[in-house]
């Protein structure tokens, strides 16, 4: 099945129903592996698309892994996954040179970080060192190795994945690195229908292979530009700066929200109009994907960790609309 119309330059142009019609498609695909999570498939769509990064936090046997997989399957991207070990060190990451005895020197040999999706599983068990050396990979789409930088494939796209009940782990991740994650979201239990199907159908291994690419990494690209179309208005634009001076000034935060934040939330409501079928941003869409940008960025200003999501969502709405 090919959704996207390779020769119809104008059908990037066509916001208000191609976006949609593709967008859906996707989810559609995905949602037959990953039951009863559209809006988190969404969601994780919706990072991807606005060039960001994702952390997935909850339990294990919810389906993190799988929902990366099949991502990456139905978006025909190149997969590859590491498992994030207290041992594991920055070039089982990024990649060693090795010493050629017949060639007489040294020869690079690429990590698994040298893809289009990169599963880093369980990245608070990996140490301090190991979890920078990600760093300027996702930042900066790029790789340096003794004094040689190395671009990475586009598009580049890391999901990383972290268990709540071991969320301190043994390194957890420091504000830097999760500053660097566009959206965090949950998965949570499935509802009851999804889990009946799921536990009939004897999990979702053999369903993988089924899975189909609906597009190419090409057009992966293309959509990720033309989603930087969707207009903005200085009033809406009035309206994030609202909320982070809001949080930069309230008594409930540690420390409030950076202008890093500020362009993600802004990138990520783009993105979120632009799957709905809109070429202009309304505040609804800030406020859809806010608590998914917002909330790993923010902790309680008495040392107490994050404010539940219906706190901080309470705290964060009360922040009005300019005119």
């Amino acid at each position: 099945m090919n959704i996207i119309q390779r020769d119809n330059d104008d059908f990037f142009s066509e916001k208000r129903t191609g976006a949609v019609d593709i967008f859906d498609a996707i989810t559609d695909e995905v949602c037959r592996i990953i039951l009863g999570k559209r809006e988190q498939v969404r969601l994780a769509l919706c990072c991807l698309f606005a060039d960001g990064h994702l952390l997935i936090e909850d339990m294990p046997g919810i389906g993190k892994t799988t929902l990366a997989k099949v991502l990456a399957q139905t978006l025909g991207l190149e997969f590859r996954r590491v498992q994030c070990t207290s041992d594991m060190l920055p070039g089982d990451v990024l990649g060693v040179s090795v010493f050629d005895q017949h060639a007489g020197k040294f020869t690079f040999h690429p990590g698994p970080v040298f893809t289009q999706v990169l599963l880093s599983d369980e990245i608070n068990r990996a140490t301090p060192k190991t979890q920078s050396a990600l760093l300027e990979a996702m930042e900066e789409r790029q790789v340096t190795i003794e004094g040689v930088t190395r671009p990475l494939p586009l598009p580049f796209f890391v999901i990383a994945t972290q268990n709540p009940l071991e969320q301190a782990g043994t390194f957890p991740l420091p504000e830097s690195q999760l500053d660097r994650f566009l959206l965090r979201i949950e998965l949570g239990y499935p509802d009851r229908a999804s889990e009946h199907s799921l536990l009939r159908g004897g999990g979702t291994h053999r369903q993988l292979a089924k899975v189909r690419s609906l597009v190419t990494p090409e057009e992966v690209v293309r959509l990720q530009q033309s989603a930087l179309d969707v207009r903005i208005s200085d009033t809406l634009v009035d309206y994030v700066q609202n909320i982070l001076d809001f949080t930069r000034s309230s008594p409930a935060f540690h420390m409030g929200l950076s202008p890093r934040a500020g362009l993600y939330l802004l990138r990520a409501a783009r993105v979120w109009a632009f799957i709905g079928g809109r070429e202009y941003v309304l505040p609804e869409d800030v406020q859809k994907v806010l608590p998914f940008v917002a909330g790993h960025r923010l902790r309680r200003a008495d040392g107490r960790g994050e404010l539940p999501r219906d706190e901080l969502m309470a705290l964060l709405l009360s922040v009005e609309v300019p005119a």
